[in-house]
């Protein structure tokens, strides 16, 4: 059921004091009509007085901006849907990574902000959001709840360190290619792009499979590299716990072969393939780049109608009605005046 509210134009601040400013004045012109007409000082009418009055009230209205609030489950999104698959192998504790500044941090924490980047400059998209580290999951399917994407960034979790039987970039594929694929059966109009965040390191023996079968589905994508490739210790980790609290102990992965801390590095060449295997630009995140200018330039100009379970308020000004009222008392007013302006020559 709509609801009335007042939603000013001009802000609270603003309209609060004009409404205020002309409610005054509206009260001046009753008490000098009603002083004047005592003392015979005034030839105004009673309905002059009452015409100006209202004008004032009127516009004092407006100035606050009378609105109706209407739930909606439905909302026009672009149709651009963006898939971010992070890493969240143990290799990604690493604080070698840097974003947008010089200061050192998680390559974990440098994807998170890099998400958050991401859906910031898509603001009218669909996301959908894939961990991968032993296996791909997909986490978050495709909506355009652009806050649910951030709140996961903020909440992944890395695989423990402990169980680890290393690590293969090739994870994501399967998930990816079931995601990719329903989008573009639902969807097949719109552009889809595909943000890979990882340090591109493959450990396991396994040979890499290649990501050129994604290439069917996505319209465009980005390998994002974070870390460096000077590389860094890799610190043990339990399972689910997340990089800031994986530092707080001395303890880091052994290298089995040198009996000393194992030494991960960001790994360019993997991530340039797999950017070429997709079609797509190899971005490395440090202290000069970040994903803010990073936006596909094959982003959709096209616009569609959803429906969603999370219900939302719209707020619609309703000033048309006052705006007639006032036009007619304006008219009445200047009818008035011509009137007594020829009875006065």
């Amino acid at each position: 059921m709509n609801g009335f509210t007042f939603s000013p134009a001009l802000g609270w601040m603003t309209g609060g004091v004009l409404a205020g400013i002309l409610t005054v004045l509206a009260v001046v012109e009753i008490v000098q009509f009603t002083r004047r007409r005592g003392i015979g000082t005034t030839d105004e009418t009673v309905w002059a007085c009452v015409r100006r009055t209202l004008m004032l009230l009127l516009a004092a209205a407006m100035t606050l901006t009378p609105s109706v609030v209407a739930p909606t489950t439905s909302r026009a999104i672009n149709a651009t849907d963006v898939i971010l698959a992070v890493d969240v192998t143990g290799s990604m504790a690493v604080s070698d990574a840097a974003y947008g500044t010089d200061e050192p941090i998680t390559r974990i924490d440098a994807a998170r902000k890099a998400v958050h980047d991401v859906t910031a400059a898509y603001p009218n998209a669909s996301f959908a959001a894939i961990r991968f580290g032993a296996s791909g999951t997909l986490d978050v399917p495709l909506t355009p709840d652009a806050p649910a994407i951030d709140n996961w960034a903020d909440t992944l979790a890395l695989e423990s360190t402990s169980v680890s039987t290393g690590s293969s970039l090739d994870a994501p594929i399967d998930q990816l290619l079931v995601t990719t694929k329903s989008i573009r059966e639902s969807h097949p109009n719109d552009a889809i792009v595909l943000y890979l965040i990882s340090d591109g390191e493959q450990t396991s023996d396994k040979t890499r499979r290649t990501f050129s079968s994604l290439r069917r589905y996505l319209d465009d994508g980005f390998a994002v590299g974070v870390g460096s490739t000077e590389g860094g210790k890799i610190p043990a980790i339990a399972d689910g716990v997340g990089a800031a609290e994986s530092n707080v102990t001395d303890q880091w992965v052994i290298d089995p072969d040198t009996g000393q801390p194992g030494v991960s590095k960001m790994d360019e060449t993997n991530l340039k393939d797999i950017a070429d295997e997709i079609s797509g630009s190899f971005v490395a995140l440090d202290a000069a780049t970040t994903l803010k200018d990073s936006v596909s330039a094959k982003t959709s100009n096209q616009w569609r109608v959803t429906s969603t379970v999370k219900q939302r308020t719209r707020t619609t000004p309703v000033v048309w009605p006052l705006a007639i009222a006032l036009g007619v008392l304006l008219a009445w007013e200047l009818g008035a005046w011509i009137a007594t302006s020829r009875r006065l020559l």
